[in-house]
């Protein structure tokens, strides 16, 4: 990095902070659309292993393995009016929140029904930060940063 390219990215942006630290940021908060593809490559290859630990059919498998996708639509229609009453920040750690309680749910399911249900609250959480997460970025960056940021 040249030296101009480093005082480019002390200099401070919107609100006193630097580039690095808004990129930083941002790039946390796209953490949420990585997770997304995650957990539907995780839940791809796990699909064997459900069926032989809970043996039922296909269509009780599949209902499974979609059900987090309910939750995503459950979570991206719900994530303005979230937005609007407790603002972005908090949304994005409520998705934060149910993304842990998911995990850990899933991974200590009592039965297929209980698995679909931390999948679906998986879902909730994808959806949230599928929608929030963008619009927060995009809150953060200065101006002259703000489209390369929020299609991170």
């Amino acid at each position: 990095m040249s030296s101009t390219d480093a005082s480019r990215a002390s200099r401070p942006g919107a609100g006193g902070a630097s580039l690095t630290h808004v990129t930083l940021i941002a790039a946390a908060a796209a953490m949420g659309g990585f997770l997304f593809g995650y957990d539907s490559s995780v839940i791809n290859g796990a699909v064997d292993a459900i069926q032989g630990r809970f043996d039922v059919g296909p269509g009780t498998l599949g209902f499974t393995v979609a059900s987090a996708l309910l939750g995503c639509v459950l979570g991206a229609a719900l994530t303005g009016q979230l937005a609007d009453r407790f603002g972005r920040l908090p949304v994005m750690r409520i998705a934060g929140a149910l993304f842990i309680l998911s995990a850990i749910g899933s991974a200590l399911p009592f039965g297929i029904w209980d698995l679909t249900a931390w999948r679906i609250m998986g879902g909730v959480a994808i959806g949230l930060a599928s929608v929030i997460a963008p619009t927060y970025i995009a809150e953060v960056s200065p101006a002259a940063y703000r489209g390369r940021l929020a299609s991170l």
